[in-house]
């Protein structure tokens, strides 16, 4: 399933997208839904770079972004509903052609990707325990990444100054 909606009031109610529009207050938030599955990582990443295209972001901040929001995606692609199926939200916010907020909602099994230790990136790739990776580059490329469960859902938001 896969819809595109353009809508900066959120009649939806949930109170995990209303959390988003208060955070994002003054910008226009967009949205795509669609399966969490790593064959529409194309998609996302389209639909964050559409934005990003139109307020001219740079080059630079635009990889960090790409980076921050494929690594994100993926995690909930491979782990969030294992080895189910299900869909994710994602909603970008532009804040005064200054600030780019990116949320990933997703209703799969409760898990907080900020409570583990960061990976020890002075160690050989052998030496290191697997996994965190992802969520340790998003946090250093991106200026904040939060979460919360709320209303049964996981709420990942990342900013980023333009």
């Amino acid at each position: 399933m896969e819809s595109i909606k353009i809508d900066k009031n959120f009649s939806a109610g949930a109170s995990s997208v209303s959390a988003c529009k208060q955070a994002c207050a003054g910008g226009k938030i967009d949205e795509i839904e669609l399966e969490a599955v790593v064959g529409n990582l194309a998609k996302v990443r389209e639909f964050i770079n559409s934005h990003l295209a139109k307020i001219d972001c740079s080059s630079k901040s635009g990889m960090h972004i790409d980076l921050a929001a494929e690594e994100i995606f993926v995690n909930i692609c491979n782990y969030a509903y294992a080895p189910g199926k299900g869909n994710v939200k994602v909603m970008i916010s532009i804040i005064e052609d200054s600030k780019v907020e990116i949320t990933f909602v997703d209703s799969g099994m409760q898990y907080d990707p900020l409570a583990n230790e960061d990976p020890d990136v002075t160690l050989s790739a052998e030496a290191r325990k697997i996994g965190g990776l992802g969520i340790f580059l998003a946090k250093k490329t991106m200026d904040s990444v939060s979460y919360e469960y709320k209303d049964g859902k996981n709420v990942l938001r990342m900013t980023k100054k333009l």
